[in-house]
């Protein structure tokens, strides 16, 4: 199992002090929140795309990069990366370029978003998205995979003996999440891929959830890409944890109470039995994450947001410490003893390589009828 942070990258007023933080600082947050990510023994950082106010985060890859640079064993991740409105051509020469330069440790989330303006500031039509979601990603997919392609579609300009570069790090290409909250045809081409499905589930009760993911499932094994119980699944999840479960309470209470997401709605209490979201002692923690996979299976990874709502930084920073000490350890031990046999591993470059290594070398022996030479 791979634990990590997720990032929105939003700008938001903090209700206690009344402090709202400017761009650099949250930009110069971000990058302490991942390098705290790191050393406190997740494994995952990921940040979204966004290119409206109150959010900063235009251009993941950038950002990654830098954290790439101050970082060692990290995976840089995307909590979404805009597959509708980005040219294919641009996504896998980003990513190619990040994977290179961090030496394996990126794979990203595609998604079609949530704000209906950015279609059109990008040329787009939202009616389109999800056939665009279709043709950009089968075109991304040949990008990385035929070092020249020759390729006509119905929304961008037609390519003749294109190679796009760099090339993916050691030919495998970065791993591919698709993350959806409410569209069945995203399971669909993530099973249909073999990719990961990623059910951000932050909002709805789990049974809306359990449907994407059971459909991911069935149509993953229906693929012929391994049992529907091995499917690559990810979740999200939200907390904030005190040694003391009423001081968690009373401290985060008014930036729930004022969260433009979810501020001025549902109690924190009924929010918190609806949704993953915990806000306790770090034994509360343990015991809500368990009941994840007893809701959708086994899984993969599992991504938190923590820094949303206002919470300053040195509060964030905070919560990652003992998320580090008190809770992760528990959870790692408890999920790998669960963990089936013939679980896969959570995908990462390194385990990759090695299968497709593998299945090469598997190939060879079949063909001479002998070991390989």
């Amino acid at each position: 199992m791979q634990f990590g942070i997720f990032s929105v990258s939003d700008i938001t007023r903090n209700p206690v002090s009344g402090n709202t933080p400017s761009e650099k600082q949250r930009i110069d947050d971000i990058v302490a929140i991942a390098k705290k990510t790191e050393e406190v023994g997740m494994d995952v950082f990921a940040i979204g795309e966004h290119h409206n106010r109150p959010f900063f985060s235009s251009s993941p890859t950038t950002t990654l990069a830098y954290i790439a640079a101050q970082t060692e064993k990290l995976i840089l991740s995307t909590a979404t990366t805009l597959i509708t409105t980005n040219d294919p051509v641009k996504i896998a020469e980003d990513f190619s370029m990040l994977q290179n330069l961090a030496g394996g440790r990126v794979d990203l989330v595609l998604g079609r978003g949530n704000t209906a303006p950015v279609y059109p500031w990008f040329g787009k039509n939202m009616q389109d998205s999800v056939n665009l979601t279709i043709e950009n990603y089968n075109l991304l997919r040949r990008l990385w995979d035929e070092d020249v392609v020759n390729w006509e579609g119905k929304y961008r300009t037609p390519l003749q003996n294109f190679t796009s570069t760099p090339r993916p790090l050691d030919d495998v290409a970065p791993f591919v999440w698709h993350g959806s909250i409410r569209t069945p045809q995203v399971a669909e081409i993530a099973a249909y891929y073999g990719d990961g499905f990623f059910a951000n589930n932050i909002f709805w009760p789990k049974e809306h959830y359990q449907q994407l993911i059971d459909l991911y499932r069935e149509r993953y094994e229906h693929y012929g890409h391994g049992r529907a119980d091995q499917a690559i699944v990810g979740l999200g999840g939200q907390f904030f944890i005190r040694k003391n479960s009423q001081d968690a309470m009373n401290e985060f209470r008014p930036y729930f109470n004022n969260a433009p997401v979810y501020g001025h709605g549902p109690s924190m209490e009924d929010f918190m039995e609806q949704t993953p979201l915990t806000v306790g002692s770090p034994q509360e923690m343990i015991e809500k994450t368990l009941t994840f996979q007893e809701a959708f299976g086994n899984y993969h990874r599992q991504l938190f947001l923590v820094d949303h709502a206002g919470l300053p930084v040195k509060t964030v920073l905070e919560q990652l410490d003992l998320f580090g000490e008190y809770v992760l350890p528990e959870l790692r031990k408890e999920l790998d003893s669960r963990k089936p046999a013939d679980h896969p591993e959570a995908p990462t470059h390194a385990n990759r390589v090695a299968a497709r290594d593998a299945k090469l070398a598997a190939g060879s022996v079949g063909s001479t009828g002998g070991t390989n030479a």
